[in-house]
């Protein structure tokens, strides 16, 4: 009987630790952009693939980025679209995005192509994200990191 009783009240106290639960955090975390692929066409306009990383527990809506593009140490301009994609949990997409450089760029990018060496970057500026069921948010963002060319691939660096 003392056993049962004490079994009981073991059920009872889970039951209402399981009743207090408030589900799933709910965590909203800074997201990160970065330069997935750059391609330089014939005009020397530029098709730039950003990849927008959500590393929430929850979704997040890209709706607004405004970054500084700058290659090789030269300033390129400022990278400004509007992505309304939906990015999942600890997830990542890509969104593409037209793009025309500075004459410096441009020159900073036909000497990494034309060396088939790899050319460092940076993104500067604010990613406008909405978490799930959330307001707007505006998040800063600071990425360093460098392009390659490919090879058999002409213009593109990733």
């Amino acid at each position: 009987m003392n056993r049962a009783w004490r079994w009981a009240c073991v059920f009872l106290f889970v039951v209402a630790l399981v009743a207090c639960s408030s589900g799933p955090v709910r965590r909203v975390s800074p997201p990160a952009a970065s330069l997935q692929q750059l391609t330089v066409n014939a005009d020397g306009s530029w098709s730039v693939d950003l990849r927008l990383q959500n590393y929430s527990s929850i979704p997040m809506r890209f709706d607004a980025t405004d970054l500084a593009i700058a290659v090789g140490g030269q300033a390129a301009g400022r990278l400004k679209g509007t992505p309304g994609i939906s990015v999942g949990p600890e997830s990542a997409d890509v969104v593409s995005l037209p793009f025309v450089p500075s004459a410096e760029a441009r020159m900073a990018i036909a000497g990494a192509l034309a060396g088939r060496r790899p050319l460092p970057y940076t993104l500067t500026g604010t990613v406008q994200a909405v978490p799930d069921k959330g307001k707007s948010r505006s998040f800063d963002i600071e990425a360093r990191n460098t392009l390659n060319p490919v090879p058999g691939l002409d213009g593109v660096l990733r």
